[in-house]
């Protein structure tokens, strides 16, 4: 699969910087790249590097007035308001730029896709699935993913299922097609009465004709491998094959991880990876294997984010890494130059099972009571049975 996926990367895209001791901090991309390159996944892959987006793109997800504030945000001496300049979402250097280049990154992602020259494409610098319209949010200034599913729609498909994975529901991508019966939106998500942003309740299911696109996965505090794989295998398999997208585009944070400083979701290393596995699955057996991956959220910048990420980078090109290899030495030495005293894994594993019994409609585990409620609230919208295990 090598030669028929792409890499978007270019070291320009680390200038999304939200500064000092922020959490969205560049370094996890950069180590990413490097672990992937130390373990040979990039050997004969040419990335390819984003131009940044230009103001029509922005329009697809943004408002003008909103795009005009973000550029003039670093020089104006004014509040520019826009959700601009708050702890989550401060006022950066060069920010139209950066953000628009991380839009970029995504875009390309998708050309290759709609072009035939890639059946798949990952996009790690993007993902920032918290932008809206009118303003910034959860550190996310521009939307790249609702700017590459507008693009798509207007470039040869008609029908996109996007996932998010990350442990923060997906607002911004709801929010931007929550009226367009062409989208399917789901999200799995720490439960909104326990984290940031609090929406994404079972009960956002899409408006108008779209009424049954918007599915939300609101998980409890603790969830672990098994049950976050068990509802992911309850709901989105059924779901994708009554919708038959035509691509699949996914937000992979990896905030979800137990040792992530923002969050409460206790998953691993070993889990992100089944499920990247499973995204990859998904793809070919419902979109023509077509898969466009983003990055997205993870604070837990040395010993998670760029292993999690390497393994996503992995399973977009075939080049699966064995969760028992060791971590290069080379990368190890790296970060122990910027981290002296960090504690840093040295496989590619966290020793976890992620292997589920899968949902049979019994109560056995509170992820059972979330899989019950989302079946019942979207499956008879897709002419699905919820209480038919089969479906």
């Amino acid at each position: 699969m090598g030669d028929r996926a792409a890499v978007v990367w270019d070291s320009a895209l680390l200038g999304y910087d939200l500064g000092g001791d922020h959490p969205f901090n560049p370094i996890r991309l950069e180590l990413t790249m490097r672990l992937a390159r130390s373990l040979g996944l990039l050997d004969d892959v040419t990335t390819l590097a984003p131009e940044p987006a230009d103001d029509p793109d922005l329009a697809r997800a943004h408002d003008m007035p909103y795009v005009d504030a973000v550029r003039q945000a670093p020089t104006v001496g004014w509040d520019v308001g826009h959700g601009l300049g708050t702890p989550d979402n401060p006022v950066f250097d060069r920010m139209h730029a950066a953000s628009a280049l991380v839009v970029g990154g995504t875009l390309l992602a998708a050309r290759v896709i709609a072009e035939g020259t890639a059946d798949r494409a990952v996009s790690i610098a993007g993902g920032l699935h918290h932008a809206m319209r009118d303003h910034a949010a959860g550190f996310c200034v521009y939307n790249d993913c609702s700017v590459a599913i507008s693009w798509l729609l207007d470039n040869g498909f008609e029908r996109i299922a996007y996932i998010d994975v990350d442990v923060h529901h997906g607002d911004g991508v709801q929010a931007a097609f929550y009226d367009d019966p062409r989208v399917l939106t789901v999200s799995l998500h720490q439960h909104p009465a326990t984290l940031w942003p609090g929406t994404g309740s079972v009960t956002e299911l899409g408006a108008g004709a779209a009424q049954g696109t918007s599915v939300n996965i609101p998980l409890p505090p603790g969830t672990r491998d098994p049950a976050w794989q068990r509802a992911f295998h309850a709901v989105v398999p059924s779901l994708l094959g009554a919708f038959r997208p035509q691509v699949l585009v996914t937000q992979c944070g990896v905030d979800t991880h137990a040792e992530d400083p923002l969050a409460d979701l206790s998953l691993s290393v070993d889990g992100h990876r089944a499920t990247y596995l499973a995204l990859r699955d998904l793809a070919e057996r419902y979109a023509g294997g077509k898969w466009l991956a983003t990055g997205g959220g993870g604070y837990q910048l040395l010993r998670v984010v760029p292993r999690s990420w390497t393994h996503l980078i992995a399973a977009v090109l075939d080049r699966d890494v064995d969760p028992g290899t060791r971590v290069p030495t080379e990368w190890l030495t790296t970060v122990r130059k910027v981290a002296p005293r960090a504690d840093l894994p040295l496989t590619m594993s966290d020793g976890a099972d992620a292997t589920f019994d899968a949902w049979s409609g019994g109560m056995s585990d509170p992820v059972d009571a979330v899989i019950r409620d989302v079946r019942h609230a979207i499956f008879p919208l897709h002419g699905l049975d919820p209480d038919d295990p089969r479906d």
